[in-house]
C-alpha cells in the first residue's frame, strides 16, 4: 500500500515537471511575446521625420523648402553624465533646466525615449556632435523646419506648428505629439499632399546606451516617405515687386492669369517674413506679430472688404444688358437731378457711361433693373426685381466665397430682400431707398480677390475659372495639374466688346498717369468710401486687364486712405502690369515707381 503511494506521488511530481516543462517551451520557443518584450527593453525606438514637400513658383523658382534641425532624444534609464555642468553650458541651459527636463522625461517614461531639447539648429548641432558621446543617454533625431526663399507671401504659404491637444484628439490620420503640421495658408489647406509619411527605426543599445546595431536587421523597419511637392501659380519676383510697392501702406493687390484663374500676385500689406514663424522662435515672433497694431495676420485679399465704388458700375451694365433693359445703342439722357455727380448732364450709352463714370446714368440703368413693372404695387415690385438683381449679381462670384485654395476668404455682402425688410420693415422700402447699390455704394461690400475675379471674367469676355494658388502636383516624378471648369455668369457674351471699349476710355479719363504708351490697359477706377468722413482719404481702386487682345493679366489694386482711384492704385496697377508684360519698367516723363514708392498720395493734378 505504501509502496503504491510512493509511486503514486513520484508520477505526480513527474507529472508536474513535465507540465512545467511544457509550458516554458511555449513562453520561450513556440511563443515569443515574453522573448520581444524582453528585447523591447533595449531596443530605441526612432521616429524617422519625412521631408516636407517643396513650394515652387510657375517659373519653377523655389519658394518653401526644408531646413536641418535636429531633437535632442533621452532615455532617462540610460542617462550617465560623469559633468553636468559641461553638460549644461554646451547645451546652453541652466542647471534648474536640466533637472526639470529630467524630472518631465522621467515621468513620461524611465525606458522610453523623450525629446530633451527641441529644435537644435544645424550650426549648434555641427558644435556638439563630437561631445555626445560624453552623455550615456542621450541621442540625435534629426527633423526639418521650413524655410523661404524670400520675406514675401507670409500669409498665403502659411506656417507650420506642433500640433495642439486638441487637433490630435479629433485627428484620425495617425498623427503623433510632437508631429508638426500646416496651421495657416496653403500649408494647412494642403497638409495631406506635404505631410509625408513617418518611417521607424530600431536599434538594439545595452545598459550603457552603447549603439549595438539595427534590430533584426532592420527587418520591421519602416522608410519614410517625403511629402508631395506643390507647382504654384503664384510669381515670385512679380509678388516681391508687388510687395515693394505696397511697403508702408495699407492695401493688397491681386494679380490673375485671366485664361487660366491662376492667382499670379497675392499682396498684402502690413505683412511679416515668413521666416520669422519658424525654428526655435516660432512662438515669441508669434506673440509679436499677432500684438502688432497694424494686423499683418489679416490677410487683406481674402479677408478685407469694401465697397466696390464705380467699378461696380461695368457689373450694373453687363446684367443690364444680358437682361435686355437696355442695349449697347440705346441713347439714355440723363439729368443730376437724382443723385450726385461728377459727370455733365446729356445723352449717354454703355461706353460713354463707363468713360465718364457717370452716376446718374448707372442710377437709372439699376432703376429699370429693380423695377420691371411686374407688380401695381412699386414696394412688392422693388422687391421682385431686388431678387433677381442680387441672384444677378451673386453669379459673377459676389456674396460668395469664389473657393481659393485658401483658409479664411470672406464672402462680402450683397444686400438682399430679407436685408432690406430688417432695416425698414416688409414692403416699406423702394428703389429710393437702395440706388447707392448703382454706382457701388452702399451696402454693397467686395473683396480684392472678388475684384480682381471681375477683371478676368471682363478680359475673358464673359467667363472666369475659379482662382486657385496651386496649379499641380508632384507625384513620382511626374507633374500632374488640377483641372478647372470655366464658369459663365451670364446669359450671352456679345456685349463684352461695348464694356471693354468704355473702360479703355475710362482709363485715359481718370487715370491718365496709368498709361503705358506700348502696352493697351483696360481698366476702372474707384473710390471706395471708408465710413470717416473728414477724418482720412476714401481708398483707392483700381481694376484692369491688359492686353486688350489676349489678356494675360487681371488685376486689382486696393491702397487704403489714398483718394482716388487714379492715384495710388491706378499706377501702383500699371507698374504690376508692366512689370509682367514688359520685365521691367520703362522710364518715361512721370516717374511712376518713385511717386508710389514715395506713398504720398495728395497730389492736386492726379485726376
Amino acid at each position: 500500500m505504501l509502496e503504491n503511494r510512493r509511486y503514486i506521488i513520484q508520477i505526480f511530481f513527474i507529472f508536474i515537471g513535465l507540465v512545467f516543462l511544457v509550458r516554458l517551451f511555449a513562453l520561450q520557443v513556440a511563443d515569443d511575446t515574453y522573448s520581444t518584450k524582453a528585447e523591447r527593453n533595449i531596443l530605441q525606438r526612432i521616429v524617422e521625420y519625412p521631408f516636407r514637400g517643396l513650394i515652387y513658383d510657375r517659373n519653377n523658382e523655389l519658394i518653401v523648402y526644408n531646413e536641418p534641425m535636429y531633437d535632442l532624444m533621452v532615455v532617462p534609464r540610460d542617462i550617465h553624465i560623469a559633468d553636468t555642468t559641461e553638460f549644461c553650458r554646451l547645451f546652453d541651459i541652466t542647471r534648474d533646466e536640466f533637472d526639470e527636463r529630467i524630472k518631465t522625461t522621467k515621468r513620461y517614461s524611465r525606458v522610453k525615449p523623450s525629446i530633451f531639447l527641441k529644435k537644435i539648429s544645424h550650426e549648434k548641432y555641427a558644435q556638439i556632435q563630437d561631445q555626445l558621446y560624453k552623455f550615456n543617454g542621450f541621442y540625435i533625431n534629426p527633423r526639418t523646419v521650413r524655410r523661404y526663399s524670400q520675406p514675401v507671401l507670409a500669409n498665403e504659404l502659411g506656417y507650420i506648428g506642433e500640433i495642439s491637444p486638441s487637433q490630435l484628439a479629433k485627428d484620425t490620420s495617425g498623427y503623433q505629439g510632437g508631429d508638426y503640421i500646416g496651421i495657416t495658408g496653403l500649408e494647412e489647406y494642403y497638409e495631406p499632399e506635404l505631410r509625408g509619411v513617418r518611417g521607424v527605426s530600431y536599434k538594439m543599445v545595452n545598459v550603457r546606451g552603447i549603439d549595438k546595431g539595427s534590430y533584426k536587421n532592420g527587418a520591421i523597419d519602416t522608410v519614410s516617405v517625403a511629402g508631395k511637392n506643390l507647382i504654384s501659380t503664384i510669381d515670385l519676383n512679380l509678388q516681391a515687386y508687388a510687395e515693394t510697392l505696397l511697403a508702408g501702406k495699407r492695401g493688397s493687390i491681386v494679380a490673375i492669369e485671366p485664361s487660366t484663374g491662376e492667382v499670379m500676385v497675392m499682396a498684402s500689406a502690413p505683412s511679416y517674413d515668413p521666416n520669422l514663424l519658424t525654428g526655435k522662435y516660432l512662438g515669441d515672433n508669434f506673440e509679436k506679430i499677432r500684438s502688432d497694431t497694424t494686423s499683418p495676420l489679416f490677410n487683406r485679399p481674402i479677408m478685407a472688404t469694401y465697397p466696390p465704388g464705380s467699378i461696380f458700375k461695368t457689373v450694373q451694365a453687363l446684367i443690364a444688358l444680358d437682361v435686355g433693359v437696355t442695349t449697347t445703342e440705346e441713347q439714355v439722357k440723363v439729368d443730376l437731378t437724382k443723385i450726385g455727380d461728377h459727370a455733365p448732364a446729356g445723352n449717354y450709352d454703355v461706353v460713354k457711361g463707363l468713360r465718364y463714370s457717370s452716376n446718374n446714368y448707372f442710377r437709372e440703368i439699376m432703376r429699370r433693373l429693380v423695377t420691371r413693372g411686374e407688380s401695381s404695387n412699386y414696394f412688392i415690385d422693388s422687391r421682385l426685381g431686388l431678387e433677381k438683381w442680387t441672384a444677378a449679381v451673386e453669379k459673377f462670384g459676389f456674396g460668395n466665397r469664389l473657393g481659393i485654395d485658401v483658409h479664411g476668404e470672406v464672402t462680402g455682402k450683397v444686400p438682399d430682400v430679407d436685408y432690406y425688410d430688417g432695416i425698414y420693415g416688409e414692403n416699406r422700402w423702394a428703389y429710393s431707398n437702395i440706388q447707392s447699390l448703382s454706382i457701388g455704394q452702399g451696402e454693397l461690400l467686395v473683396t480684392p480677390l472678388q475684384v480682381a475675379n471681375l477683371a478676368a471674367i471682363i478680359a475673358n469676355r464673359g467667363y472666369y475659372i475659379k482662382p486657385h494658388l496651386i496649379r499641380a502636383v508632384e507625384e513620382n516624378d511626374e507633374v500632374v495639374p488640377f483641372k478647372h471648369e470655366k464658369i459663365y455668369p451670364g446669359n450671352g457674351t456679345e456685349y463684352y466688346p461695348e464694356i471693354i471699349e468704355g473702360m479703355a476710355q475710362a482709363v485715359k479719363q481718370t487715370a491718365p498717369r496709368a498709361i503705358i504708351n506700348d502696352i493697351e490697359i483696360i481698366g476702372k477706377t474707384g473710390t471706395a468710401e471708408n465710413g470717416v468722413k473728414d477724418e482720412s482719404l476714401d481708398h483707392s481702386v483700381f481694376m484692369a486687364f491688359a492686353p486688350r487682345d489676349n489678356p494675360q493679366i487681371a488685376i486689382a489694386v486696393y491702397v487704403e486712405n489714398s483718394g482716388m482711384g487714379g492715384r495710388a492704385a491706378g499706377m501702383t496697377a500699371s507698374l504690376i502690369i508692366e512689370k509682367f508684360l514688359r520685365g521691367y519698367i520703362k522710364k518715361n516723363w512721370w516717374n511712376r515707381e518713385a511717386y508710389v514708392l514715395k506713398g504720398d498720395f495728395i497730389d492736386k493734378e492726379v485726376n
